[in-house]
């Protein structure tokens, strides 16, 4: 059936409509079925009569379907050949020749396509973008190198490797003098050009896109063709640099130009150059540094030049990590001229700051953060001005405390005028008394030698904190983020001070000070000392949890639209970390906590729009279920079941997984309880095949179906719902990205019902594995299917056992476990590495030895020898029972990719579960249970330990049964 064009047109542009997306998605999935279906996407992309909205949907949906369905995880196309050929057809002329804003969609899509199939199954890429580059045309220039930057900057993250290697050979072979040739045309077509505003524009954008290429054919090791032409390169890098011309000028004072964007990439290319081929380029940096020293201190504090500053600063950051090149900085008045003239100016509060301070806080403080990826003049300054001093540690802590003590003075003869100056005083400060990495969880773990921190904040800023509304904002923002940046320098005891100080400006009505303090109070309850004790003890925030959650509450939700209640995530995560920290402190106010979570969680679920804010949010609700289920189930699971329902009916796909996983928590916080009517007409939704599908949700479902199993066996075997479950493990096992989980779902199967429930299926159940093992074993399916061996074996006394599996082994093929056993069961027990997985094991190999009817009349001669000397070979590192771990192990969402794959919640991590609790010491366990064996079968173990073992073994074997 073809495709109507403009009818899948207009459901693509009501997609975008939150009123009408839903129905419109669900039409557009039907749309799917339909043959070339991706094909149809880029004819609507190509038309401009569809307009801009529907082209740009299209595009957009493109990019997503080529994600979900170019290839599965062996690599094999999931589309027809013919649409696949189809796509590499159109799709490089398409983005040659679309507007910007669809190029990036397009080119992201391209990039898929190139993860998977360039360059062996797209070995003509690199032809055809050549072919069609022009000496003279840089809007097609332009889409050339747009498509070539998309496919290639994913070189940029990866470690070097031979593969790599041959496709960065194979590109620069093809690409490498073209490349060079198109810069060396553009350059001389803005020489004709620097009088056509028009024209001169398109060929920046040109440059811009080359120096991006430049980087991204630079990134893993110098081209010798570049090498060959340095000489050359460099010298246009260097023009460009300080190229001038008014037509390219912009009028807004926060609106940065292409001639910003090409001098900043010229900087990147020149940091890398830098850091990695100093050996060659060295030569030439000399010029850049003095050209790097002009434009830092002639350019101006609008904002349009803050990327580019910072890119300036960054190349001098990495110019002085090179001793040689630092060496130009080594006297005192020329640090003082670099402190005054560059460190200062880009240090000191501008207008433009305190505008963001004031109209978008939340952004400001997502700039000022220490460790944020923005690149801001502060940041990109302070760390100049630290590299400096890891050179020139003395001498530079002189100069910058010199500048440090007039700013001191200037505010002391005025404060509430001269405010800005102490808040220059304290950033400089800051800036040179951290030393080595400043780390999320520990700030400054270590200090410059001629500076006491502690002294400096008792001299020059606690009155700050201590003052409260009467001091300037910024400045309270400053004391709060001393302590946040220097909290590892302070004592249990100091703190004992100043925590209280932190929590009281929670209570400011100043946003940004209001949010740094939740920040550094967030970051205080984490903090540990060298023995991993907190800091702030649990008695010391239980005692104030109740009033600071209700006010971090009532900050969070001053602003009750979807958008903004979920603005602020630091706020979140300080309710996280308190719940965190009074732990089970929270059951007497489980009411208002869990109404509040009720609430935000229905507003947020109408426009989820903050991915940290809702992850934070769904780990502080993980905490209270973790500490206050287990005393008050009941209340948890009916005060949860509307909120979470809503969002499982109404598919809010960004929180399904995490309401999945929550439910199972809450499964888990009452094991013996039955399950719930809600939970019994959850278990058939669950069931479905649709609902696993989107790769996120498997994670979280097995969760949830392992937890619904032990309390629903009845249930489920009354409703014949154990062959779906078992369809699902299949599904999951057969395929590599699935298969652990598909192992998780059935070691919860065959630990819940009984064999006798499952009798009938156990044969196509290890039919299924043996396939795998067969066709296409991984090193990971190899371990858990002899890890399922163990744990069957294992369980002899509950009607499975080693006999049990040889039994279905055998009806599957006969004489199949004898090289199984010998040649994957046994070589890879050894490779097991968990405790308990090992424990298992050990279990299984002494049951086989002691009851194993098979192991003594049909593999008697050689298999009962080598399951002992496997058992003896566990035990000389005995596996010893892991300590219940009820830490909470931090995951900064920084880190994290949101909105692809699954996120775990850590403050409900599952638990791994030991099935033989009773068994603490296996060496003596192993010695008691083999004794205890050759009494019951009168005399055989020790008649096989005399037959079939090797001096060395039988010593072995009987020093434990002797113990």
């Amino acid at each position: 059936m073809s495709t109507d064009l403009q009818g899948l047109a207009q459901l693509l542009v009501l997609s975008l409509d939150p009123r009408q997306n839903k129905q419109a998605e669900l039409a557009i999935l039907q749309e799917e079925k339909k043959s070339a279906f991706s094909v149809s996407l880029l004819q609507i992309v190509a038309v401009e009569a569809y307009g801009d909205t529907a082209r740009l949907a299209s595009a957009l949906y493109f990019k997503n379907f080529i994600k979900r369905n170019w290839t599965d995880e062996e690599g094999n196309y999931k589309l027809p050949e013919n649409e696949v050929k189809a796509i590499k057809q159109e799709l490089i002329g398409l983005m040659i020749s679309v507007p910007s804003s669809i190029q990036y969609q397009l080119g992201d899509a391209i990039g898929v396509i190139a993860d998977s199939d360039f360059w062996e199954r797209w070995d003509t890429l690199v032809d055809d973008l050549v072919s069609r580059l022009t000496p003279d045309n840089p809007t097609t220039n332009n889409g050339v190198l747009q498509v070539a930057h998309s496919i290639f900057k994913r070189w940029r993250p990866l470690y070097r490797s031979d593969e790599l290697f041959t496709e960065i050979n194979h590109v620069l072979g093809k690409l490498g003098p073209a490349f060079l040739s198109l810069l060396d045309s553009t350059n001389r077509l803005i020489d004709q050009n620097k009088s056509n505003k028009l024209v001169l524009k398109q060929l920046f954008s040109t440059l811009n896109l080359i120096m991006k290429l430049l980087y991204d054919l630079s990134v893993q090791d110098l081209p010798p063709i570049f090498e060959d032409n340095l000489p050359a390169l460099t010298s246009l890098l260097h023009k460009y640099l300080t190229y001038d011309n008014p037509l390219l000028h912009t009028d807004r004072e926060d609106e940065a130009g292409s001639l910003e964007f090409v001098k900043s990439g010229i900087f990147e290319v020149l940091g890398l150059y830098v850091q990695k081929y100093e050996d060659v380029f060295g030569p030439h940096v000399e010029q850049f540094v003095g050209s790097s020293w002009n434009l830092l201190t002639t350019v101006g504090p609008e904002t349009k030049y803050d990327i580019l500053i910072s890119k300036a600063l960054q190349f001098l950051t990495s110019v002085t990590r090179v001793s040689q090149h630092a060496q130009g900085f080594s006297s005192a008045t020329i640090m003082s001229q670099v402190v005054e003239k560059v460190i200062l100016p880009n240090l000191s509060l501008r207008d433009s700051d305190m505008e963001l301070f004031e109209d978008e806080p939340i952004e400001f403080i997502r700039r000022d953060l220490e460790g944020s990826d923005n690149d801001t003049r502060r940041r990109a300054a302070t760390d100049f001005l630290r590299q400096l001093m890891a050179q020139f540690e003395k001498m530079v802590t002189e100069v910058v405390f010199r500048y440090i003590d007039h700013y001191l003075l200037e505010y002391s003869q005025n404060p509430r005028s001269n405010w800005k100056s102490k808040d220059t005083a304290v950033y400089l400060y800051s800036s040179i008394a951290a030393k080595g990495t400043v780390t999320a969880s520990q700030g400054v773990k270590n200090t410059n030698d001629y500076v006491n921190v502690i002294e400096f904040f008792q001299t020059n800023i606690a009155s700050d904190l201590v003052a409260g509304a009467d001091v300037e904002p910024i400045l309270r923002v400053d004391a709060i983020k001393y302590l946040y940046t220097f909290r590892s320098q302070m004592t249990k005891l100091q703190w004992r001070d100043a925590f209280p100080l932190l929590v009281k400006h929670l209570g400011s009505a100043d946003y940004v000070v209001y949010s740094y303090a939740a920040i550094a109070v967030e970051r205080i309850l984490a903090l540990t000392n060298d023995a991993h004790q907190p800091i702030i003890s649990q008695a010391d925030v239980k005692s104030l949890s109740k009033e600071l959650l209700e006010h971090l509450f009532q900050l969070i939700e001053k602003d009750p639209a979807p958008e903004k209640l979920q603005e602020n995530e630091f706020l979140m995560r300080c309710v996280m970390r308190v719940l965190v920290v009074i732990r089970d402190g929270v059951v007497p106010i489980t009411d208002n906590v869990l109404s509040h979570f009720i609430q935000i969680t229905e507003l947020i679920s109408k426009n989820p729009s903050n991915p940290r804010f809702y992850y934070y949010h769904f780990e502080a609700l993980g905490a209270l279920i973790r500490f206050a289920a287990p005393s008050q189930p009941e209340k948890l699971e009916e005060g949860l079941y509307s909120p979470f329902g809503d969002i499982l009916q109404n598919e809010v796909q960004e929180f399904v997984p995490y309401v999945f996983q929550l439910f199972a928590a809450l499964l888990e916080a009452n094991p013996s309880g039955t399950l719930s009517e809600y939970y019994k007409s959850l278990i058939q939704p669950v069931l479905s095949p649709e609902l696993w599908g989107p790769k996120g949700n498997v994670p979280a479902l097995v969760r949830l179906l392992s937890s619904i199993i032990p309390r629903g066996v009845l249930d489920i075997v009354e409703n014949n719902q154990i062959e779906a479950i078992l369809g699902i493990f299949q599904q999951l096992v057969t395929t590599k990205t699935n298969e652990t989980y598909g192992f998780e779902l059935l070691e919860c199967i065959i630990s819940n019902f009984s064999p006798e429930i499952l009798k009938n299926y156990y044969p196509t159940i290890l039919q299924i594995l043996l396939t795998r093992l067969q066709n296409s074993k991984t090193e990971t399916f190899s371990l858990r299917f002899v890890r399922f061996y163990h744990l069957v074996s294992a369980k002899d006394d509950k009607g499975l056992g080693a006999d049990f599996f040889i039994n279905i082994a055998e009806q599957i093929q006969l004489g199949v476990f004898a090289p199984l056993y010998l040649t994957i069961i046994l070589p890879d027990t050894q490779k097991l590495a968990r405790p308990l997985d090992r424990k298992t094991a050990v279990i299984s190999l002494t049951k086989t030895l002691a009851d194993s009817t098979a192991f003594v009349e049909k593999y008697n001669l050689k298999g009962w020898g080598f399951t002992c000397e496997a058992l003896l070979k566990l035990l000389e590192n005995p596996p010893v029972p892991a300590a219940t771990d009820d830490v909470i192990v931090d995951q900064d969402a920084d880190d994290m990719s949101f909105g692809v794959g699954f996120t775990q919640l850590t403050t409900i991590r599952a638990q791994i579960r030991d099935q033989w609790p009773q068994i603490t010491d296996v060496k003596r366990w192993v010695g008691e249970y083999l004794r205890s064996a050759d009494t019951k079968h009168r005399g055989r173990i020790a008649g096989f330990i005399k037959e079939r073992l090797s001096p060395e073994a039988r010593q072995a074997l009987l020093m434990y049964m002797q113990t």
